[in-house]
């Protein structure tokens, strides 16, 4: 039986039950899930699938990331509520691929670990799995394991087995919607130029359990543990002096409280100069190197190229000289005399 698997929250406790239910079946998984975005949530939810079919002694296969097919098959789509016409067409598409990878395989029966997503509604899932049957001759086995306490055990399950727990289904028009519901950053779509990690990013996440599934290779014990802390997103920077545009970079959780700002330079200390309004502060590049020991020979250097976010935090705390200080501070090649005008668009979000 090909099982066509969205996630291991949904597949682990989904692929136990049918190693109890079907035991003479040899199960093959099939990671094949081109809604998926962004890319590094894709790798991150296969690289979880892939821990668990290890656990299970089940071999997986890795469908083609055709992400540009996808989004032209739900075009017109964009605003279907979950659950509507943008998942069916998902869902076609994916039983399609894996009924022919079925076929290739020479395997007489499919199934999707969408059937115990709560997210996912199981009679359209099996309407759709029906009609594949009668199309490729593939049998569709719709089972149930949702009901009679099923989400109770895939949620123990999950937490047993310290699985990756996304909360969103993957699609980028589901999470528009909602994040725009809760009111929240949608800070999965941010992807700085110079590919620094941030805080609580996917990238972050791919990192932490790439780090777990090396320990678990090595026998070494771990313990993923939830942190609250200072998150931070940027989404634009813009200083001139004197209306002449300068390279400049915002050290990390740097905000302004209207966005804009402008003034001069009232005075210095320390080679820290500051402006006569918001608190703003800057640096020039030259005692930025001196204080995280870096060798930049420009900011443009530094923004395509940056240090890791604990390195710049580093520099805020030599600084600042308080944990708790938020101050606005930039980089800039070097500080020139003249009016001062700053556009940062920014948020510092409590996760």
């Amino acid at each position: 039986m090909l099982v066509h698997i969205c996630c291991s929250v949904d597949s682990h406790f989904f692929l136990e039950k049918l190693q109890t239910d079907f035991p003479d079946e040899k199960l093959t998984g099939f990671f094949y899930d081109p809604n998926i975005h962004p890319y590094s949530e894709y790798r991150l939810r296969y690289l979880d699938v892939q821990r668990s079919c290890k656990k299970l002694g089940i071999d997986l296969l890795e469908g083609e990331y055709d992400f540009e097919t996808w989004m032209s098959l739900v075009r017109g789509l964009e605003n279907e509520p979950e659950k509507g016409a943008r998942c069916e067409v998902c869902f076609d598409r994916r039983f399609d691929v894996s009924a022919k990878k079925a076929l290739e395989l020479g395997e007489t029966k499919i199934t999707t670990t969408l059937l115990v997503s709560p997210l996912k509604s199981q009679e359209q899932l099996k309407r759709v799995g029906d009609l594949f049957y009668e199309k490729n001759g593939v049998e569709f086995i719709a089972v149930d394991y949702r009901s009679g306490g099923g989400s109770q055990d895939q949620s123990r399950v999950t937490k047993e087995e310290q699985l990756y727990r996304q909360d969103y289904c993957g699609c980028i028009y589901g999470l528009t919607m909602q994040r725009d519901q809760q009111g929240k950053l949608m800070d999965e779509m941010f992807s700085p130029l110079g590919n620094q990690i941030l805080p609580a990013s996917i990238e972050d996440r791919l990192e932490l359990y790439q780090r777990r599934m090396d320990y678990e290779d090595a026998g070494q014990e771990y313990q993923l543990v939830r942190e609250k802390f200072l998150n931070y997103r940027q989404y634009n920077l813009k200083i001139s002096i004197s209306k002449r545009l300068v390279d400049a970079h915002a050290l990390i959780y740097s905000t302004l409280p209207r966005k804009k700002a402008n003034g001069r330079i009232e005075h210095t200390i320390n080679d820290i100069h500051f402006m006569n309004r918001e608190e703003v502060k800057f640096i020039t590049l030259e005692y930025f190197n001196t204080l995280s020991k870096s060798s930049f020979k420009t900011v443009k250097e530094m923004i395509f190229n940056p240090l890791s976010v604990e390195r710049e935090s580093e520099v805020r705390q030599k600084l600042c000289h308080s944990p708790y200080d938020l101050s606005p501070i930039f980089i800039l090649d070097e500080l020139k005399e003249g009016k001062i005008d700053i556009y940062l668009d920014a948020k510092n979000l409590r996760r």
